[in-house]
């Protein structure tokens, strides 16, 4: 492997963080990585390195984007609280309330802070379905519709990998009039964030080899292969050109790491965007509420789920208690700390088997929290 240029800054103050991503490149771990931190408002690190191709001639650079998988979960989770504050939304509300097709089969009940929770049973499709349907948005839509719970709601957390994300689309549709994607788009055009691409765009995407093996999910059950090892549990069948420019907010985001780390700042920052307050007092606690703890029946962990993100109650998102977070297939991961009032975000293209807790991006974030 070549010698990695890695370029960007850091505050003097977080200079650690820097020698941090730079001995994850000298320590063989990467292939291509960015890391951004913002503190109160402002941003303290920005740091890019390796390389976005293959052949490893091309440095990543400011305009790199990288597929970030769950982690863009974040994303969607900071759209519905601000849905919620501008009253399109209510958490503790019936999503049949606004798509009334959505309660068929027992979901009546079933509010938007339970789908984001991970508590609705929609952990996959279990009826075995075409693998590029999707990339359908109406297609999926109506089968989420039509679907009833695979386990009991409110009973437990089985995380949703990729249906929350068609929940969460459908929604702001109803409401707003507009797709996740189309939201991005117009409202957030100054950050390099991204739900479905154009081809202009796509040209910019990193090669992402593959992890060398499977995430460990612990000892299978249905609901697991459900949710992860079915042969349509996951799009197929389709062209990476296809899947790229498909809308599916719980999955195929493509971010830089100051783009990601700057839209999920309000949840650190008292719901401010610059000198814009995004999100209400109230969103802002609702997003925050722990809503279940225990087991989940998909992800092999004990956690704790807010409307989105996980509460830090494992280590996965460094060592602070007061953090929450989301991390992605492959590696990356983004947090939030509102009591420090930080955010962070690690997006890389050499992915790893960690379901969450990646030791690369863990690196980074403690020496964040050893320079505050």
């Amino acid at each position: 492997m070549k010698e990695a240029p890695v370029s960007g800054r850091a505050a003097p103050r977080f200079s650690r963080v820097e020698d941090a991503f730079r001995a994850n490149f000298a320590d063989g771990l990467e292939l291509g990585a960015g890391f951004a931190v913002f503190e109160d408002g402002e941003c303290v690190v920005d740091l890019i390195g390796g390389f976005s191709d293959k052949e490893e001639k091309t440095p990543w650079s400011d305009n790199t984007l990288a597929c970030v998988y769950s982690s863009g979960k974040a994303v969607m989770a900071l759209l519905m609280a601000r849905a919620v504050s501008s009253g399109l939304l209510d958490y503790d509300a019936p999503i049949a309330r606004y798509w009334p097709e959505f309660a068929a089969n027992g979901k009546a009940q079933i509010t938007l802070a339970d789908a984001l929770s991970h508590q609705a049973g929609l952990v996959g499709i279990a009826e075995e379905m075409p693998p590029d349907e999707w990339l359908d948005r109406e297609k999926m839509a109506a089968r989420v519709a039509a679907m009833a719970p695979l386990f009991p709601p409110r009973s437990a957390s089985g995380y949703s990998p990729q249906l929350v994300g068609f929940v969460g689309n459908e929604l702001m549709r109803r409401v707003a009039g507009r797709s996740i994607g189309a939201i991005l788009r117009e409202d957030f055009a100054g950050l390099d964030l991204h739900c479905g691409l154009a081809p202009d765009e796509m040209a910019r995407v990193a090669y992402m080899p593959k992890p060398p093996k499977a995430p460990d999910l612990g000892e299978m059950t249905e609901l697991k292969r459900i949710a992860f090892a079915k042969p349509w549990s996951a799009p197929g069948k389709v062209s990476r050109q296809d899947w790229m420019a498909a809308e599916i907010p719980s999955s195929n985001m493509h971010v830089t790491a100051r783009a990601l780390a700057e839209f999920v700042h309000p949840f650190a920052n008292g719901g401010r965007r610059g000198g814009e307050t995004l999100l209400s007092a109230r969103a802002l606690e609702g997003a925050l509420a722990e809503r279940i703890r225990g087991d989940d029946l998909v992800l092999p962990f004990h956690l704790a789920w807010c409307a989105g993100l996980m509460k830090n109650i494992n280590g996965h998102f460094g060592p602070s208690q007061t953090a929450f977070g989301h991390a992605g297939f492959g590696g990356s991961s983004v947090l939030v700390d509102p009591e420090r009032k930080i955010s962070a975000a690690y997006v890389m293209s050499k992915m790893s088997p960690y379901l969450v807790g990646d030791p690369r991006g863990l690196r980074l974030v403690n020496a964040v929290y050893a320079s505050l």
